[in-house]
């Protein structure tokens, strides 16, 4: 990986939150953490940088669509698979784009996503792929440890959050083990840790997903508020509100971390009714 950098004069860049793998112990944790068919998968990976992860999936088999914003490495990556997996060529495709916005036409139908999440955007990334691709089954995604456990983070826990709800709207998320620092080039001053997700139906209800996404974020708006003043900017009519809590069943006294993701929907759907009725 060294060697490919200084061929092709990258340097790894912290405004891209770049921090290539250069250990292949772990790109093969990776890959047998993820969980892939044995018969071989359509994978995503977003960020392959200068290519180690792409490799070790190429390997078992995989077909692989990398999305990649760096236009040199981009670039290079085709090459790279010439070089040292000339075999797997035709199951290799990187698109130049930008994760935060790249869309289903662009990535096809991938079933896994498997990939080195840039950490300063790895949360916003995650949600648009999942929101983008239903084909996205399953998935193993390396980012820093602690938006690690705010993705897994259940209800209660001091860790959940927004991300953990909107990512629970999606699929199960859990925490699949964690990752040294010395595995990277550079080293970054953050620990590192895989989180794995399934996809699972959404919660039933009358609202949409940024409907409920809406009242994810104002639960989470003031946290130390009980959910009924927090959601006062969402529903400023009070008597409204009220009867959203009376017909969800759930206690306007609790905060907005004690609630799942079947409870938000929950709340969605009562304030869609009333505002349709």
């Amino acid at each position: 990986m060294r060697s490919l950098a200084a061929r092709l004069g990258v340097r790894p860049t912290k405004q891209r939150g770049q921090n290539f793998v250069i250990d292949p112990n772990t790109v093969r944790r990776i890959v047998r953490a993820a969980e892939l068919s044995a018969d071989g998968e359509t994978v995503l990976e977003i960020g392959p940088g200068l290519g180690s992860l792409t490799l070790a999936l190429l390997a078992e088999g995989h077909r692989v669509t990398a999305v990649e914003i760096d236009s040199v490495l981009a670039a290079a990556l085709p090459s790279t698979i010439a070089e040292y997996a000339p075999g797997q060529v035709g199951d290799f495709a990187v698109i130049e784009a930008d994760a935060m916005t790249v869309t289903a036409e662009q990535i096809g139908s991938p079933s896994a996503c498997v990939a080195n999440l840039p950490y300063n955007v790895a949360v916003p990334v995650l949600l648009h792929l999942l929101a983008v691709s239903p084909s996205l089954r399953h998935g193993l995604v390396m980012v820093q440890s602690e938006v690690a456990d705010r993705l897994a983070a259940g209800p209660g826990s001091r860790t959940y959050g927004v991300p953990s709800a909107k990512a629970a709207w999606y699929a199960e998320v859990r925490r699949a083990g964690p990752i040294g620092r010395n595995v990277f080039w550079p080293a970054p001053n953050v620990d590192s840790g895989l989180v794995a997700f399934e996809r699972r139906e959404p919660p039933g209800t009358a609202a949409s997903r940024e409907e409920v996404f809406a009242v994810i974020e104002a639960a989470f708006s003031q946290r130390r508020k009980t959910v009924r003043s927090a959601l006062a900017r969402w529903m400023p009519d009070r008597a409204a509100l009220d009867e959203v809590f009376r017909i969800t069943g759930i206690d306007p006294a609790l905060r907005g971390e004690m609630l799942g993701i079947a409870e938000f929907a929950a709340l969605a759907g009562a304030g869609q009714s009333l505002k349709t009725a």
